[in-house]
């Protein structure tokens, strides 16, 4: 029915209001309306907040009993941080539910809606689900393969240059694309970097645009470091937000100083004298990332690329040639023959102020 998208792309925008905020929860909106009439509007604003149905149903009273509810995500059939949203569109007494996308969490999957119906209530689903999906690809991820999905961002020369030969790199792109960038932070649970990059640059790793700083949640900083070479003083630690250094286990009898500078500091296995990036990968995933950013040196990032541990590669390429001593923006190995060159997919590309953003991804 044409009211039913109608209704439905109006809960899509309430949903995107959660893009920078609810990790690791899903973005949802919830719209309430009762004889053509929108009663209530509703979104899900942080993790161990209230989620869109029941943002809606306070705002609509006994108003809500007949209402249809339109949900852009499968209202949840279980408790946890809150309680249970079938249970309060049922105590409210609404007639029927409209919902985008089945929740893939294998606590409901199906068991909301059934549980609806069962209730008397009438349910429909699959209105708008690609629209969803788009707002909760980590989520989604995480949820169907207990990873984070992950992308790799880097900055270049049209030659495929990262900096000059003495190290200068401010500023090869663009002051839109650095915006842009500051965007995909704010959309990230988490920022990986190497302990190399750490050392160089000493970064911060941090959302500094006001346009996300208002949402309140910064990611979670990672730093891989195999020796626990980080300074307690690193600016990043300093930060509001968690830092979490992942080291061999050889190196944690050194990690008191940065446990007591703020650190989270975990063993990982390592894999050819490294830290081990599928094994990264899962034990984020178990910390409830769900989508992870790599802002590194040429060196993890073809890592990243070489161990198939990513999902998206981000390239940010400014209209500059750095010539043949620059430093490189990606130091993968060459393949023995082209055939054997990895091909990525052409995902998008669009022209960000004086530069491209082109996104690849890997299936």
């Amino acid at each position: 029915m044409q009211e039913d998208v109608q209704y439905m792309t109006r809960a899509l925008a309430l949903a995107a209001r959660g893009r920078y905020s609810t990790s690791p929860n899903p973005c949802v909106g919830c719209v309430l309306v009762k004889d053509g009439v929108i009663l209530a509007e509703g979104w899900h604003r942080r993790a161990g907040g209230p989620h869109a149905e029941a943002d809606a149903l306070a705002q609509a009273g006994p108003r809500a009993r007949g209402a249809t509810a339109y949900v852009t995500l499968e209202p949840c059939n279980h408790h946890g941080r809150t309680p249970a949203c079938s249970e309060a569109l049922i105590a409210a007494g609404v007639a029927r539910v409209v919902y985008a996308m089945d929740d893939p969490n294998p606590r409901v999957s199906g068991s909301g809606a059934a549980r609806l119906r069962a209730a008397g209530i009438e349910v429909q689903g699959g209105v708008c689900d690609a629209e969803a999906r788009s707002f909760n690809r980590g989520f989604f991820h995480r949820m169907r393969t207990g990873l984070p999905f992950v992308r790799i961002k880097l900055g270049m020369s049209i030659d495929g240059g990262a900096a000059l030969a003495d190290g200068s790199s401010q500023w090869i792109t663009s002051e839109a694309a650095r915006a842009d960038v500051q965007r995909m932070r704010a959309e990230s649970c988490a920022i990986v970097t190497g302990i190399g990059t750490l050392l160089a640059d000493n970064p911060s790793l941090n959302v500094r645009d006001p346009r996300f700083e208002m949402h309140g949640r910064q990611p979670h900083r990672v730093i891989l470091d195999r020796h626990l070479e980080t300074p307690p003083d690193a600016r990043l630690l300093s930060l509001p937000g968690e830092t979490w250094i992942f080291c061999g286990e050889e190196a944690l009898n050194r990690a008191q100083p940065l446990v007591d500078a703020g650190a989270r500091v975990e063993a990982l296995p390592l894999a050819d004298g490294r830290i081990d990036l599928p094994a990264l990968r899962a034990r984020l995933g178990e910390l409830e990332i769900n989508e992870l950013m790599v802002e590194s040196g040429p060196r993890l990032a073809a890592a990243f690329i070489s161990a198939r541990c990513f999902d998206q590669l981000v390239l940010y390429v400014a209209p500059k040639l750095l010539g043949v001593q620059a430093r490189r923006a990606l130091e993968v190995s060459s393949p023995a023959t082209l055939d054997a060159a990895l091909a990525l997919p052409m995902v998008e590309c669009d022209r960000i102020g004086d530069d491209l953003r082109i996104t690849l991804g890997t299936a």
